[in-house]
């Protein structure tokens, strides 16, 4: 099978598009299908041969206010691209700018199109973008109303699709890698220079942007015997450095560094509450880490209350401080729930998720198939 994958971002860049994007293409390439990633241009252009297919860069500017976020600039690349590959099928990750294109392609093409929903693309366009979230929806809307099939990573995902009047949406979760991730590389020299009073190490993992409210910390920060670790990079950062007094920032982390990270803390708080999914949940999860997260969007189907973590209200920066405390008191708890939350994701690989996707593929052709006879 040939297909393209069309996404608004992919490494060098760091977010949760752009990883699913190359977990997607390394997974096609491992089952013997052909793909080809169609992606924003960056500013300094990858070293060549680490890529698990052919990559189309196609010119971009950054995202104003955030220029960490690249869009791609109108042009012809997209749609030659496709073409010159001969797809079967156009895969568009979290389609908003380049995946218009992609989309308005594949139509030409007569090429089917899936569209995977990752990025609460509304909420970026209320903070980042001189668009309204109507307005937002609406081009949401369109682009996944075009797609044979829209693809989304959570149940909450899943609903608030059809609410919005997006069709045939289907549940594609998102895999992890539970070697790479994993309770064993839990290392006590990286704990003393962190937590050098054997303070309790909460970590947060993502991005650093308004839509995180990663400030809500703030009074876990003034918990006695807390650490707070902070992991990633964006808009926010220099704010959150005088917000979150005491906070050890360690920037953006990868590969074992983040693994390593990761099994190191003792709690994992998340605190942003538009997630339609939230990968780093599941990679502390996976590395044996109970759970702190809001009670919206992707976590309400990874963290079960009080058996591998805690949820606490959206935007609660008191229950989140309650639920450290409780956790801070109860070693045996936070033995208990990390526990149970690496048995409960073991099994979703990004093998396990890749096929789940080529079973999507299959779907979405076969029915074309059938049309066409």
């Amino acid at each position: 099978m040939r297909v393209a994958i069309v996404t608004e971002s992919f490494p060098p860049d760091l977010n949760g598009v752009a990883h699913c994007a190359l977990r997607t293409a390394e997974h096609l390439a491992r089952r013997g299908h052909q793909p080809l990633v169609v992606a924003p241009a960056v500013p300094s252009a990858p070293p060549p041969g680490g890529d698990p297919c052919p990559v189309v860069r196609v010119p971009s500017l950054p995202l104003p206010r955030y220029p960490q976020v690249r869009v791609a600039l109108p042009g012809r690349r997209t749609a030659a691209a496709i073409a010159a590959h001969r797809a079967d099928i156009v895969h568009l990750a979290s389609p908003f700018v380049l995946g218009v294109r992609g989309m308005a392609a594949a139509g030409r093409l007569r090429v089917p199109a899936v569209a995977v929903y990752q990025t609460d693309l509304a909420g970026y366009a209320r903070s980042y973008l001189p668009v309204g979230e109507a307005a937002a929806w609406r081009r949401i809307r369109a682009v996944h109303a075009a797609a044979a099939r829209t693809l989304a990573p959570s149940t909450a995902s899943v609903r608030e699709l059809e609410r919005q009047g997006v069709p045939r949406v289907h549940l594609w979760p998102r895999g992890v890698d539970p070697v790479r991730f994993r309770p064993e590389h839990r290392d006590p020299e990286l704990r003393r220079t962190l937590a050098p009073r054997s303070e309790l190490i909460v970590g947060y993992v993502g991005r650093l942007a308004p839509e995180k409210q990663v400030g809500l910390l703030a009074g876990v920060c003034a918990l006695p015997g807390v650490r707070v670790v902070v992991v990633g990079g964006g808009p926010s950062a220099p704010g959150l450095r005088a917000a979150l007094p005491g906070a050890v920032f360690l920037g953006p982390r990868t590969g074992h560094e983040l693994a390593r990270i990761f099994a190191s803390l003792d709690v994992f708080a998340h605190t942003g509450p538009f997630e339609t999914f939230c990968q780093t949940v599941q990679e502390a999860m996976a590395s044996g880490v109970p759970v702190i997260a809001p009670a919206a969007g992707g976590p309400l189907d990874l963290v079960a209350h009080g058996r591998t973590g805690l949820l606490v209200p959206p935007g609660d920066a008191e229950a989140l401080a309650d639920a450290v405390r409780l956790l801070q008191r109860a070693p045996a708890l936070r033995a208990r729930y990390g526990a149970a939350g690496r048995a409960d994701v073991a099994a979703r690989t990004w093998e396990a998720v890749g096929d789940q996707l080529l079973d999507h593929y299959a779907q979405v052709l076969g029915a074309r198939t059938a049309v066409a006879a």
